[in-house]
């Protein structure tokens, strides 16, 4: 069934109100009564003069919460977070100038990983465009790079139009930000606010049905495959096809890897589950992708982190790519067969005509390809070097926080850098919409703000961030914001007074000359900033753990928890490295499992 036009869904919101709306209205209240109409419930924002004239509708509304952000990049992570936990579109507003420009890094992040948040801007009066005016920039043309489309809005009587059109971009077809720039001018304009609105969007018609005799040959080819891998991205759980893609594992017996977007698509606990795969993932399942006959990408845009040379992977693989957006189709890898449709349509057809091609090819003979990976599984399994500094391992904190809180009712969140890979690697995942993080675009500072949204979007989970002391300080000042409106976040600092990553390839390839990747050069055993005293500043639970022995206890106490954000801070070795690694610019074939190693314990063992 085709996907619901603007119309229709602004219709659908009217017919819930009782039939169509007119009345006299500024276009400040019109952007408001829009979000309004379209069951918006929190907006993450910061007020200034050319956004000032919505703020006095927004005061006044009894249906919009309004979070006040530290920071407007703050506001674009918080809307990517709540969209990212609950599939809703997030909102996020700002005023012009410097307040938009700000915005700019959490689209680019939404823009990479096909995030649905709509970026509402002031601007300017419309007379003062161009006159180089106080705080004025040309957002819509600094964002037309990073979003899927960008509106300037000069009068009022547009307004309802272009948030239904906003709305509509963001969350159909291939998600993804959109924003609207609106005058400050069109804001104190009065004009009828009519609801629903007329749009369009001429050449906007995402394709959601596939190609059924490409589907067929898709089943076909997996049918007669000697070693196939269903490689699962972010459009996974985009699309909620996550249990039709377990049922196709399941019906094929196919082995399912899954991007960093893409983790709790197919549950970790599966069988048919290898891990990650890519530059830190695991060697099952890149080494699968790697002698592969058959890849079939789900959702998943062969990026080159999961390709490592793109020349050279997965040489003797035929492709079957099937996803929403056409112009990933053959982009950076060809596609024997590909497919352009909604991927949990499209798994559902690709279901019924696998159980076809079976009943005329017969079950395939995969038990020699699964004795390979068996053998893969055992002799290379999760694990970490150690280190022999006395200080905590990384590794070990994440793989006990993931025991003690376990899977159920709850959402991590991460930062950039080391921490983000070991959470990837050490915990569970087993949910979609249950692990956040910074993928495409990796932006340190995103794990605090995201975690927020994403508390506020499921109030009822716990939400878990897991940051670097790195990453952590770029956008701290939200835990100001966590406090003040009740948002209970518990915070995960692995600090190891470095750039982890960075210092990581110092080490590998720049001969051990860490050019400014210490955040302690100078202070020798201090440590800057206390992030206890930091986190007790903003009236937050906070407290250091050095000792293997607290760790467990720690988590528990943070559990325990529930009137105020907690942080626990986690002092680790900054020689932890984050192992296996394919070194950028080569074949997956040279993936580095380690120099030395010892398995990590089951994590949910007792």
């Amino acid at each position: 069934m085709a996907k619901p036009t603007p119309a229709d869904v602004a219709a659908s919101h009217a017919e819930k109100a009782q039939g169509p709306i007119r009345e006299k209205s500024t276009g400040a209240r019109s952007i408001v009564r829009s979000l309004e109409e379209l069951g918006v419930d929190v907006v993450f924002g910061m007020p200034g003069g050319a956004i000032l004239p919505t703020y006095d509708p927004i005061f006044q509304s009894d249906k919009l919460r309004h979070i006040l952000v530290r920071h407007e990049q703050g506001a674009g992570h918080a809307a990517e977070g709540y969209a990212l936990a609950t599939g809703r579109v997030g909102v996020c507003i700002a005023t012009s100038g410097p307040g938009a420009t700000n915005l700019v890094t959490s689209l680019l992040d939404a823009h990479m990983d096909s995030v649905p948040i709509v970026a509402i801007t002031g601007q300017v009066g419309t007379n003062a465009i161009g006159s180089d005016a106080f705080q004025e920039a040309d957002i819509v043309g600094i964002t037309m790079p990073v979003t899927k489309h960008s509106f300037l809005v000069t009068s009022a009587e547009e307004i309802p139009a272009r948030i239904a059109e906003a709305f509509h971009l963001a969350s159909t077809g291939r998600p993804g930000p959109v924003l609207v720039d609106v005058t400050k001018s069109a804001q104190v304009e009065e004009a009828d606010f009519v609801w629903p609105p007329e749009t369009d969007l001429p050449g906007y018609h995402p394709v959601v049905k596939p190609n059924a005799r490409q589907v067929r040959e898709a089943a076909r080819l997996i049918a007669t495959a000697a070693r196939p891998v269903l490689y699962v991205g972010g459009g996974a759980i985009r699309s909620g096809a996550s249990e039709a893609i377990v049922e196709l594992s399941e019906l094929g017996n196919l082995p399912a890897v899954t991007t960093l977007t893409g983790r709790g698509s197919v549950p970790d606990s599966h069988p048919n589950h290898l891990g990650m795969p890519g530059m830190h993932g695991s060697v099952p399942a890149v080494a699968a992708l790697q002698e592969s006959d058959l890849i079939v990408a789900l959702g998943a845009r062969f990026d080159d982190r999961v390709t490592g040379l793109v020349e050279g992977f997965a040489p003797s693989a035929k492709v079957v790519h099937i996803d929403i957006d056409p112009a990933e189709i053959s982009k950076n890898r060809f596609a024997d067969v590909p497919i352009v449709g909604d991927l949990k349509e499209t798994v559902g057809e690709l279901i019924s005509e696998l159980r076809q091609a079976q009943a005329h090819y017969g079950k395939p003979a995969l038990a020699e390809w699964w004795k390979h990976i068996e053998g893969l599984r055992e002799k290379f399994p999760p694990g970490w070097e150690e280190v022999d500094d006395g200080l905590l391992e990384p590794q070990h904190i994440i793989s006990r926080l993931a025991h003690v809180v376990g899977s159920e009712g709850v959402v991590y969140v991460t930062g950039v850098g080391q921490h983000q890979m070991w959470a990837n690697q050490f915990l569970r995942h087993e949910h979609p919409r249950q692990f956040i993080t910074s993928s495409g675009a990796g932006t340190m500072g995103f794990g605090v703000p995201a975690a927020m949204g994403a508390k506020v979007g499921c109030p009822n989970k716990t939400v878990w961030v897991i940051d670097g002391d790195g990453s952590f300080q770029m956008t701290n000042q939200e835990l100001a914001t966590c406090r003040i409106e009740g948002i209970n976040i518990k915070v995960c600092i692995i600090n190891n007074s470095s750039l982890g990553m960075v210092r990581q390839w110092q080490t590998l390839f720049y001969g051990g000359r860490y050019s400014h990747t210490d955040l302690n050069t100078g202070h020798g055993t201090v440590r800057v900033p206390n992030f206890v005293k930091l986190a007790e500043a903003y009236d937050c639970a906070a407290w250091s753990v050095k000792e293997g022995d607290d760790i467990d206890a720690a988590f528990a106490k943070a559990m325990e928890i529930d009137d105020r954000p907690v942080l626990l801070e986690f002092i680790t070795s900054p020689d932890a490295e984050v192992w296996p690694m394919v070194p950028a610019g080569v074949s997956n074939d040279d993936i580095i499992y380690a120099r030395s190693f010892r398995p990590a314990t089951d994590p949910n063992a007792a």
